[in-house]
């Protein structure tokens, strides 16, 4: 199968971007692995496919494949190389689009300075619905690590969170507790892990083991979570400037029940076709 793609990045967070509304495009797990390879592959955290819409009202569907071939509900950063991708493909003429996912619909806006701003809905604190197995409704929780204890903070973005404040993102753990945290029992799900600092009221440092993609340069939907997490918890204040490995994303979130938005880059690296095969790499 040859299939025609882009690369893009947002924040340093890499993408393979396939045009799905002309053609269906169905890869299995080990096609999506050897795609996301950046060895055998073309190399990226997430592929993207873009679909048409199946619902009234909605402009696109999109769906989201980890690296690891599984199939994920969020993406942040993916989120705003979509709109810009289909824009530059003129698949739409518009500045914001509603896009479906399978976490609910989210609406991405091109900005007048090249940045794209997304509506990222309201953040879930619910146990249930993170899903996080406790018999607490404490904001923060203790999570026993194989024996290390940490604080987090469950928080969905549509995909579910485990941030917890560090006093270093550089001297940070990331490496050995992320994936014991990605997979932890008390999130039957896995989880995302954030590894949060705060710098002053506005502002954060964060990194991100993400599930099913390990670290990432950038995380829109854990920075998403990080600045939700911090605001609840009286430690920040909205708009929240999340500083990454791969470069800054900017979070708006006013409380209660109101959305939360998402500020940062969206770029197009380089276009190409990929014959692609059953084969694992």
């Amino acid at each position: 199968m040859r299939l025609r793609f882009t690369k893009m990045q947002g924040a340093g967070n890499d993408f393979v971007v396939l045009d799905g509304t002309r053609q269906p495009i169905a890869l299995s797990p080990a096609m999506l692995r050897r795609l996301a390879d950046r060895h055998f592959g073309i190399g990226a955290d997430q592929i993207l496919v873009v679909e048409r819409a199946r619902t009234p009202g909605v402009d696109f569907g999109y769906r989201i494949f980890n690296a690891d071939g599984g199939e994920v509900e969020q993406c942040g950063n993916g989120a705003r190389c979509f709109v810009r991708f289909v824009r530059d493909r003129g698949l739409t003429d518009k500045d914001e689009i509603r896009v479906e996912t399978v976490a609910g619909i989210i609406a991405p806006r091109l900005e007048r300075d090249g940045s794209v701003t997304v509506d990222m809905g309201r953040p879930v604190f619910d146990a249930a619905r993170v899903p996080f197995v406790t018999d607490s409704d404490a904001l923060v929780q203790p999570l026993d690590v194989d024996g290390t204890v940490v604080e987090i903070t469950a928080v969905s973005m549509g995909n579910p969170h485990a941030v917890q404040l560090v006093a270093s993102v550089d001297r940070a753990p990331v490496a050995e507790l992320g994936p014991r945290i990605e997979r932890h029992p008390r999130f039957p799900q896995r989880v995302n892990a954030g590894f949060m600092e705060i710098a002053d009221r506005n502002r954060i440092r964060l990194r991100v083991y993400e599930r099913g993609a390990g670290e990432t340069l950038a995380c829109g939907t854990g920075a998403c979570a990080a600045a939700v997490a911090g605001i609840r918890r009286g430690l920040l204040e909205s708009p929240v400037a999340v500083e990454t490995r791969g470069g800054q994303l900017t979070i708006a979130w006013r409380g209660a029940d109101n959305p939360v938005y998402m500020t940062g880059p969206a770029e197009t690296v380089f276009e190409g076709e990929i014959e692609i095969g059953g084969r694992s790499g």
